[in-house]
C-alpha cells in the first residue's frame, strides 16, 4: 500500500521513549477537539508521514500500543478528511495490532478503545456487519460499566443501524442511553450523541410523517452545535450545519436550507475535511431534486462523486452516485443514469451496505421504470427486496411496495400483448388495472406453489418475498389458493417447563 501524503514540515526530532504515553494523550484530546493536523504534528518524532507505520524501535509494550493505535486512528480521520485512497485498510492493520497488545497486557479499556474505532473503519468502508460485530465484542466485554468507550460503542452501534435503515433499533439504543450520556462532561462525544440522535429523529419524522420528531430533531440539532461549540470541534460543527439544511430542505424551506449549506461548506473545507465538504455537496444535490432543479442537482452530485471516488468511504459513494444516476434520470440522460445507479448498487453490496444498494435499486425502478423491460425491471426489484429485506424505515417499505406494482403491471403489459405495445391490450368499458394486477399476481404465486409441491417456504424463495410475506398475501389476497399449500404443521409444545 503506498500513501503519499505528507504531513510534516520538518524532519523529527529525538524525544525519550517514556515521553510517549504523555505524547499520546496529548493527541488523542487535539483529536476529540478535531485538531487532526495538530494531533498529528505532537507525534511527529514518531510517525513521520500519514501512510506509513509509527517508528517503534526502543519502546516498551504499552507504549507501542498506544502510538498505533492513536496514528491508526488518526489515519482513519486523515485519510476520511481528505479521501486518501486505503487510509482504512492501513487504520485497521495498526488499530488491529494495537488490540492484540493491549488484550495481551489485560489492558481492558484500551482494547475496548481499539475496538470502537476499528469499527468507525469498517463502517466508513461499508462494512456495516462487521463494525457491528466489533462493537457488540466491545459493549460484552464492558458489560454494564459506566465508561467513556462503553459510550462511545453505544452511539456508533445507533449509527451503524441507522446506515443500515434499522431506525427503531438505532432509536432504541439512543433512548436507553440517554441517561448515560447526559452524565458525560465530554462535549465532543455529547454532541456526537444529539447529532446522531437529531439526523435519526429526521429521517424518522419524515418516513413516519411525525411532526413531534421533526421539532425534537431541530432542538437536538441546536443541543449538538452548543457542544461541538465548547469542544472547538469546527468539522462537526460544519456537518451539523449540514444536517439542518438538509431537514430545511426537506419542509420545503430551501432558501433556509442553501443559507446552512453554504456555511456548513465553508466550515468543513476551512478545516480541511474535504470528504464531509463532498458530503455536503451530496446533500445539497438532493436538495436541489427536491426543487426540482436538476442540472444544478447532476453538477453538485457529480463534484461529491469526484472527491469520494479518490477514499474508500463506500457508503458515501453509493449514496453519491445514487443521487447523481436520479440527476441524470431526470435529464433525460438515461443511458448514463442506469450505468451510474448500477455502479451504486455494484458498490454498496460489494462493500457490505445492502440498503444503501437496496435504494439504488429502487430509484431505478422509480426513474427509468419507461425505458426498461419488464424482465430488467423485474430483476431490479428482486435486487432491492432482497437488499433492504432488515430494513425498517417505513418510508422505503412503500416505496418498494410500489415498485412491485410499476413491476406487476409491466408484467401484465408484456404478456397481453403479442407486440408487448399498448395498442394490443384490450381496454375498454369494464377493465380493471387493479384486478389485472390481482390475476396476475395470483398466477405466479400459483405457479411457484406448484413448482415447490405446496411448500410456502420454498415458493416464497422462488417469488423472492419471506416466507412470513408470502402467508400474508395468501391469508390475504389470495385465500383460493391456500388449498395448494401444504397444511400448517403445529409446533408440539416443549415439554421443558420454565419456573
Amino acid at each position: 500500500m503506498e500513501l503519499q501524503v505528507p504531513i510534516f514540515r520538518a524532519e523529527a526530532v529525538a524525544t525519550a521513549p517514556q515521553d510517549v504515553i504523555p505524547l499520546c494523550e496529548l493527541a488523542k484530546s487535539l483529536e476529540e477537539a478535531g485538531e487532526y493536523e495538530q494531533a498529528v504534528e505532537t507525534l511527529r518524532p514518531y510517525w513521520k508521514r500519514l501512510g506509513e507505520p509509527p517508528i517503534t524501535e526502543g519502546l516498551s509494550t504499552e507504549a507501542k500500543a498506544e502510538l498505533l493505535l492513536r496514528t491508526g486512528a488518526l489515519t482513519g480521520w486523515q485519510g476520511s478528511a481528505r479521501q486518501v485512497p486505503g487510509a482504512q485498510d492501513l487504520a485497521k492493520d495498526l488499530i488491529s495490532e494495537s488490540s492484540d497488545m493491549f488484550e495481551a497486557l489485560g489492558l481492558w479499556e484500551k482494547v475496548a478503545e481499539a475496538r470502537v474505532d476499528l469499527a468507525i473503519c469498517y463502517w466508513r468502508e461499508g462494512g456495516l456487519d462487521e463494525a457491528r460485530v466489533t462493537l457488540k465484542l466491545v459493549l460484552d466485554g464492558l458489560e454494564n460499566k459506566n465508561s467513556e468507550q462503553r459510550l462511545r460503542a453505544l452511539l456508533n452501534s445507533a449509527i451503524v443501524e441507522k446506515v443500515a435503515t434499522r431506525e427503531f433499533e438505532a432509536l432504541r439504543i439512543l433512548r436507553e442511553a440517554t441517561p448515560l450520556f447526559d452524565q458525560s462532561n465530554n462535549h465532543a462525544l455529547r454532541g456526537k450523541f444529539h447529532n446522531s440522535y437529531a439526523t435519526l429523529l429526521m429521517s424518522l419524522g419524515t418516513s413516519e410523517n411525525r411532526s413531534n420528531y421533526i421539532d425534537t430533531a431541530f432542538v437536538e440539532y441546536s443541543a449538538a452545535a452548543f457542544h461541538f461549540e465548547q469542544a472547538g470541534h469546527k468539522k462537526f460543527q460544519g456537518r451539523v450545519e449540514n444536517n439542518v439544511a438538509y431537514l430545511f430542505a426537506t419542509l420545503s424551506k430551501f432558501q433556509e436550507a442553501h443559507e446552512h449549506f453554504s456555511r456548513a461548506h465553508a466550515l468543513l473545507e476551512s478545516a480541511g475535511d474535504f470528504g464531509g465538504a463532498a458530503g455536503c455537496d451530496d446533500a445539497r444535490a438532493q436538495a436541489f431534486l427536491l426543487e426540482g432543479r436538476n442540472n444544478d442537482a447532476e453538477r453538485a452530485a457529480a463534484g461529491a462523486v469526484r472527491i469520494l471516488k479518490r477514499g474508500g468511504e463506500q457508503t458515501m459513494l453509493a449514496e453519491a452516485l445514487t443521487t447523481q444516476g436520479k440527476a441524470l434520470a431526470r435529464l433525460d440522460q438515461f443511458p448514463a443514469a442506469r450505468t451510474t445507479l448500477d455502479q451504486a448498487i455494484e458498490i454498496a453490496r460489494t462493500a457490505g451496505d445492502p440498503d444503501r444498494g437496496g435504494i439504488a435499486a429502487v430509484s431505478v425502478i422509480e426513474e427509468l421504470e419507461k425505458q426498461l423491460s419488464a424482465d430488467a425491471l423485474l430483476e431490479y426489484y428482486q435486487t432491492a427486496e432482497s437488499l433492504l429485506a432488515h430494513s425498517q424505515n417505513r418510508g422505503l417499505k412503500v416505496r418498494l411496495g410500489d415498485c412491485a406494482r410499476r413491476v406487476l403491471s409491466s408484467e401484465i403489459v408484456s404478456k397481453t400483448s403479442p407486440s408487448a405495445s399498448a395498442e394490443g391490450i384490450a381496454l375498454g368499458e369494464g377493465f380493471s388495472l387493479d384486478a389485472e394486477v390481482l390475476r396476475y399476481e395470483g398466477s405466479l404465486i400459483r405457479k411457484a406453489l406448484e413448482k415447490s409441491k405446496g411448500s410456502v417456504t420454498r415458493a416464497a424463495r422462488l417469488l423472492g418475498v419471506t416466507h412470513q410475506g408470502l402467508a400474508f398475501i395468501l391469508n390475504g389476497r389470495h385465500s383460493d389458493l391456500l388449498s395448494i399449500r401444504t397444511p400448517v404443521k403445529r409446533r408440539r409444545k416443549s415439554i421443558i417447563r420454565f419456573h
